[in-house]
């Protein structure tokens, strides 16, 4: 396995362009809906292990939202615990408003600087991926594709012979269809023979959301074929705004109930049957969400003078560079993964 270092991160990107602000009233209206039907169904919430490492030893981490959060000993994970159940979860993203909302008016409106500034370079990372591990461009499967933005990507690429996307959530599953991308309206746990194996499957911000990513990741070994490759992104729960902000940054909210880290998630993978490649943090917010905090007083740099130059001070100067060193070394919130599937065992 290796980290990687010298990230080409982009063009510099900006929270606003992934939701403009005269949306974020209805957003979080919806979200906090959503919410009060999670609150409303807790004694059907369950205590959990570490997710990653299934140890039994945690130390409280920090509530939000009105749900407790914990930090294992053993492995660093954050996780939230107790935890809706699969059955709580599975409602939730079935009737979510929420995500009605995002694909109905925030996707649609920022959809020109998701495919430019994030889907399209997300490809070309997976590509990249093939070409360095010798991976057939045979199918390509994409769990979790929202509105469908890198599914749409990948489709007109041509670069792979077919191209699928597995979403339950009607309103994102639907989006999905409307745009030409083949859609299989179930969750990944629940695929029998829909797939005859992938040789690409990617899954981009999904596996903080479930109940239990070990058994996900015991379904992706199931639908690669051996050889194949999968791609994890995720939040990186020792990352940066993280650190920083604690329960006030955006990666922690109701529905991240995993924050992995490079090695809780690395260590989780190989006991899953893949062998892990490569693993990046490419992120491109922390800086800005750290500063955007002091900017409004949620957090006090006065006695910092190194990140209040960096953050504030000389933001235009040495905003970005100070992101790209995140990114280079591990330290930011938004994680990738790369395994390849091993051979089966006789």
């Amino acid at each position: 396995m290796s980290t990687q270092g010298g990230i080409e991160l982009g063009e510099r990107l900006s929270e606003k362009e992934l939701c403009p602000e005269d949306l974020l009233a209805g957003q979080e209206a919806a979200f906090a809906r959503d919410i009060a039907r999670l609150h409303a169904r807790e004694d059907e919430f369950r205590e959990v292990p570490c997710p990653a490492c299934g140890a039994d030893e945690a130390a409280p981490a920090f509530e939000k939202f009105g749900f407790r959060f914990a930090a294992c000993r053993n492995c660093g994970t954050l996780y939230m615990t107790p935890r809706p159940s699969p059955a709580v979860m599975a409602d939730y993203y079935a009737n979510s408003e929420n995500y009605a909302y995002w694909a109905k008016y925030i996707f649609p409106s920022s959809e020109a600087s998701r495919r430019e500034k994030i889907h399209k370079p997300w490809f070309e990372r997976v590509i990249g991926y093939c070409d360095q591990y010798d991976i057939n461009r045979g199918t390509l499967v994409e769990i979790g594709p929202g509105f469908g933005t890198f599914a749409v990507v990948a489709t007109e690429s041509q670069r792979f012979e077919r191209v699928f996307a597995v979403e339950p959530t009607p309103e994102m599953a639907q989006s999905c269809r409307d745009r030409g991308v083949q859609v299989i309206q179930k969750r990944v746990e629940d695929i029998d023979d829909e797939l005859d194996g992938a040789d690409v499957l990617v899954s981009f911000e999904v596996i903080e959301h479930l109940f239990d990513p070990a058994a996900f990741l015991a379904q992706c070994a199931r639908l690669v074929r051996p050889g194949g490759l999968l791609v994890l992104s995720c939040p990186n729960g020792q990352g940066f705004d993280i650190a920083m902000l604690g329960s006030a940054a955006l990666a922690v909210d109701a529905e991240h109930v995993n924050l992995f880290n490079p090695d809780s998630l690395s260590a989780l993978l190989r006991r899953s049957a893949f062998e892990v490649l490569q693993v990046s943090t490419p992120g491109r917010l922390d800086a800005e969400f750290v500063r955007e905090a002091a900017l409004k007083g949620e957090i006090d740099l006065s006695e910092d003078a190194f990140l209040r130059r960096v953050l504030i001070d000389e933001w235009d100067r040495l905003g970005w560079p100070f992101q790209q060193f995140l990114a280079d070394n591990g330290l930011s919130s938004h994680m990738w993964l790369a395994a390849r599937r091993q051979p089966e065992r006789e």
